[in-house]
């Protein structure tokens, strides 16, 4: 599950034809030559409903998903894994509203893993290491492979989600590609608490949402060149409009690789503006 090849859900020459284009690494080589002497192009988004799922898993199964030298958070064992599907708004270079309002608005998952500390190189920021990112757009997809390092991205055969006054509820399926699946059912809940082992490394629902969603910064391993990439974000989560959420389903691929030690914990950000600030590699 670790391994970030791209596969294309379809099966046919196009879709081996992208695959091509996903995995070369001489294009994602002159791309990084190009690039890194250039400015970063800012990426702007109006994120909404994004629903976080996480389960505290075994740390030491988590460490083995990492490259050499980067650090898990971890207490007593246990690490939080988490995935966040959400829709984007307007997703692309900062440019005037008029213009923004033309831009998609893509499907979008990450699944990642929490840092004790950034890598030699970085900033001292909280830090989170991307293992996945699903998208339902194939230009999305493909243009986060060919242009960037810190997004290893999959296209999903099918991805929805749905986030109604009461209930939440987001899939992915993988189809013959690479995308992994997962399939998240959740009640919107009145209180905010939490269970014995969240609380016990956590102490209150607003702390664990706090260290779970208020990330400055991710890592990749980028595989072409053993090296790491470090991408820099702002994403102002408001916490006071977090909503609680009980999950009455929570299926996701990577837990066969990832036991969970815990119930699911999950919350619901209504919106956030997103940033994309930089990214370079270590």
């Amino acid at each position: 599950m670790h391994d970030n090849t791209y596969r294309h859900p379809r099966a046919g020459w196009p879709g081996r034809l992208f695959a091509a284009l996903a995995n070369c690494t001489h294009f994602a080589n002159l791309r990084q030559a190009v690039m890194s002497r250039l400015p970063f192009l800012t990426l702007h988004s109006d994120v909404r409903d994004v629903v976080y799922v996480s389960w505290l898993v075994d740390a030491a199964a988590a460490q083995k998903l990492l490259p050499a030298g980067v650090i898990l958070w971890q207490r007593e064992g246990k690490t939080p894994f988490t995935v966040l599907t959400y829709r984007h708004g307007h997703f692309g270079p900062a440019l005037p509203t008029p213009l923004r309002r033309l831009l998609p608005s893509p499907l979008q998952s990450n699944w990642r893993l929490y840092l004790d500390h950034t890598p030699p190189g970085a900033p001292a920021v909280p830090c989170v290491y991307f293992l996945k990112n699903i998208m339902d757009s194939l230009p999305h997809a493909l243009g986060t492979r060919l242009f960037s390092d810190i997004l290893p991205t999959h296209l999903a055969a099918g991805m929805t989600l749905e986030v109604r006054a009461t209930q939440a509820h987001c899939s992915i399926a993988g189809g013959a590609g690479s995308a992994p699946a997962l399939d998240v059912q959740a009640d919107i809940a009145s209180s905010q608490t939490l269970d014995g082992d969240w609380q016990q490394l956590f102490g209150n629902w607003h702390d664990a949402v706090a260290f779970l969603a208020c990330q400055d910064a991710a890592i990749a391993h980028v595989p072409r060149n053993d090296k790491l990439v470090f991408g820099e974000i702002d994403l102002p989560v408001d916490l006071d409009q977090v909503q609680a959420l009980t999950a009455l389903r929570a299926d996701c691929a990577l837990l066969g690789q990832l036991p969970p030690v815990s119930s699911p914990f999950a919350f619901l950000v209504p919106e956030v503006p997103f940033k994309a600030l930089s990214e370079r590699l270590l």
